[in-house]
């Protein structure tokens, strides 16, 4: 069983910076794949970013690449995603999520745990 927390979300302004942090419990972290997604009103969940279980592999869906970034501190059983350059639309509830077999899951399917989400709020 893991347990994750998400913290770091806020409001900012567009084009603002914003470090969203996922704590895990549970000695195994480090064989976990990662993931982030969100979710804005109306809509549904949706990708973000995924690492996997050694930080060697990343991916992220194409509206956030060159501008969010996913990586992981196996020794702080933590996992970021550092957000610049942010828009209104990226404006959602944030979910950090794990998966057991520790691949770069692209699907919310494929994740076993998750989060309660944080508020990422982009306004002037």
């Amino acid at each position: 069983q893991v347990h994750l927390v998400e913290s770091g979300g806020g409001l900012v302004q567009p084009g603002g910076s914003l470090r969203l942090s996922c704590a895990a419990s549970g000695r195994t972290f480090s064989s976990y794949g990662m993931g982030w997604f969100r979710q804005a009103p109306g809509k549904e969940r949706e990708f973000v970013a995924s690492i996997n279980w050694s930080g060697g592999s990343t991916y992220s869906t194409d509206s956030v690449k060159g501008r969010f970034t996913i990586s992981r501190d196996n020794a702080k059983n933590t996992v970021s995603l550092q957000m610049n350059s942010l828009k209104p639309e990226d404006t959602a509830v944030y979910y950090c999520a794990a998966n057991r077999r520790g691949g770069n899951q692209r699907y919310s399917g494929g994740y076993d745990y998750w989060g309660q989400g944080t508020q990422v709020t982009v306004s002037s």
